[in-house]
């Protein structure tokens, strides 16, 4: 039996396509090694290829090859979406820097069936996905709590419990736009979020410890990746 990207095929897939890849996947849009359009690091084939990855571990086949795109060393989110209201369904990722294809691929799957806000996506999802994948780039220190911007920057904060435990927890640059928060808002979700279970105060505010980065971003439909398949092998 021919193998694909994906290697020897263990179980019946039941998706509406089958990709007929022959070894680097390469999708129609793909970006050209230290090629940046814009200046920009992340391209759709990026998306493409968290897709690939999902679509291979749900089918118990071989992981994908790496395709062709830029694949230096930088902190990434994946998160999937699901559904005509983009339900979130996963979101995780590093603050470390990771090489791009080894990070992506590894994320792709952690967010999927390890975010434990969530069940694990499962096989019947796969078609109603949509995968973002967030390349994090500019940190800089803030002065304090409020230094930054709504809809411009990705916050991280570190800052201890009324325990004395050490916490962080970070919000993407698009979370508090989506949510409609303002700064203070923000941030005292974000204390939560990260295990704050006292009377937030302005001094507790004034005692976070701020980063400040920004996020490019993509986002890619299945039927998006469906219809990049059918682009290039047909």
């Amino acid at each position: 039996m021919a193998a694909g990207c994906c290697g020897k095929k263990k179980e019946k897939q039941n998706y509406h396509f089958h990709p007929c890849c022959n070894g680097t996947i390469v999708h129609p849009y793909s970006c050209q090694p230290s090629v940046y359009r814009n200046g920009m690091v992340v391209c759709v084939e990026m998306c493409f290829f968290c897709f690939d990855v999902l679509y291979c571990y749900l089918n118990q086949y071989d992981s994908p090859k790496t395709p062709n795109f830029p694949n230096e060393s930088y902190p990434l989110f994946v998160t999937w979406k699901i559904g005509k209201d983009r339900k979130l369904r996963g979101c995780i990722g590093t603050f470390n820097s990771m090489n791009l294809a080894t990070g992506l691929r590894e994320y792709a799957v952690t967010s999927a069936f390890r975010d434990s806000r969530f069940s694990p996506i499962t096989r019947e999802e796969f078609n109603k996905l949509h995968v973002s994948v967030s390349i994090l780039r500019h940190f800089e220190d803030g002065r304090d709590y409020l230094d930054w911007q709504i809809g411009t920057h990705g916050i991280r904060i570190e800052f201890n419990t009324e325990k004395g435990y050490k916490r962080t927890a970070t919000y993407l640059p698009e979370v508090a736009p989506e949510q409609g928060w303002d700064q203070i808002q923000t941030i005292d979700s974000l204390l939560r979020k990260g295990g704050y279970k006292g009377i937030i105060t302005t001094d507790v505010r004034k005692s976070i410890r701020l980063t400040r980065y920004q996020s490019e971003k993509l986002t890619v439909s299945y039927n998006e990746y469906k219809n990049s398949w059918r682009s290039r092998c047909c």
